[in-house]
């Protein structure tokens, strides 16, 4: 790609660069050579600029102004360099082809270009829609429905009348409509709850690896259009999480627990069951809510808490071995034993 092309593409403006030279990859400062592009998104590797040898460097508007290198001037970095690494790296298309081993019900009923892997057993009355890739080992369970353009790597798994979407991407070892944890004690033992609602994915979910979605106890768990989770998720029955939501690893979701559109959770953050997220609710890393969160809120600790009265209660449990040793002192000089 020619940078005056990459310039076109991505809506940029080229600095010090010749518009005839070539990139073909996308490379990180350090690693990247004569024909690669980079990006600086994150000032604390500004320091690796000056030692970079890439081609060009995708780079916001204003920084290191001074920087006699090849530079492309863009409105996000980070997302300049999604959408050049999207075009270089393109996703493969389903060419119809079905492995020998796997196993397709007489009843289900498969696009022809659907593509479909080793190993891979599809239930009866199953609907698979045009452009989708079952990978191996992958399990859909009777009744499913998957949508469009959908991707399911190895040793997915679709428990029986889930849905999927369009554009749903599952990693490796996804498990979608797997029971919910449901128990009634009778006094003398945990009796099992039939677990009967579904999980329902929609248009653009992608599920990371080894994530366990349970189906629904009465009614439906759903994930929203354009949500993305990371791997090792726990999503309880009957949660709802809103468009667009984000979350990282090992976030736990307790049941029938509603979380708005727009949140974004950091990684190991647990939820109690039957509570409220607001829309657009950003939650730190480790936090363990237990009540409600009011919309648009940057919450952190356990219990989660407003970001800034957390940051108080850390300082103060900082000091504390201080504050004893001060209140001791009083104590003895005071001669106080109570």
């Amino acid at each position: 790609m020619r940078l005056s092309q990459l310039a076109d593409f991505l809506s940029g403006r080229l600095e010090h660069a010749d518009p005839n030279a070539e990139v073909d990859g996308l490379q990180t400062l350090k690693a990247a050579g004569p024909r690669d592009a980079a990006f600086l998104s994150n000032m604390r590797y500004k320091d690796d600029l000056d030692a970079s040898r890439a081609g060009v460097v995708l780079i916001g508007e204003g920084v290191c102004p001074g920087a006699a290198r090849p530079l492309l001037r863009v409105g996000d970095p980070y997302l300049a360099a999604a959408m050049l690494q999207r075009h270089l790296h393109p996703v493969r298309q389903a060419d119809g082809m079905r492995h020998a081993s796997a196993v397709i019900a007489d009843s289900a009923r498969v696009a022809d270009d659907v593509e479909v892997g080793a190993a891979a057993v599809i239930g009866e009355d199953v609907e698979i829609a045009a452009g989708t890739r079952i990978g191996a080992g992958s399990v859909i369970g009777d009744g499913v429905r998957i949508g469009r353009g959908c991707l399911l790597h190895a040793r997915a798994v679709v428990a029986n009348d889930c849905v999927l979407s369009d554009r749903v991407t599952l990693q490796s070892g996804v498990v979608i409509g797997s029971d919910g944890f449901g128990y009634a004690w009778n006094g003398r033992e945990h009796l099992k709850i039939p677990q009967v609602g579904r999980v329902v994915l929609e248009d653009d979910v992608d599920i990371g690896a080894n994530t366990c979605i349970d189906r629904g106890a009465i009614g439906d768990t759903v994930i929203g259009r354009g949500a993305k989770l990371d791997n090792l998720i726990q999503i309880a029955h009957n949660v709802h999480v809103g468009p667009f939501s984000v979350m990282a690893s090992q976030v736990g979701i307790s049941g029938s627990t509603q979380i708005g559109a727009g949140c974004q959770l950091g990684g190991q953050v647990g939820m109690a069951g039957h509570i409220q997220v607001g829309d657009g609710c950003k939650v730190a890393a480790k936090s363990g809510v237990m009540s409600n969160l009011d919309a648009g809120g940057t919450y952190a600790g356990i219990p989660a808490m407003p970001h800034r009265q957390w940051l108080k209660v850390s300082a103060v449990i900082a000091r504390l071995p201080l504050m004893w040793k001060l209140l001791s002192s009083w104590r003895k000089a005071t001669n106080r034993g109570d």
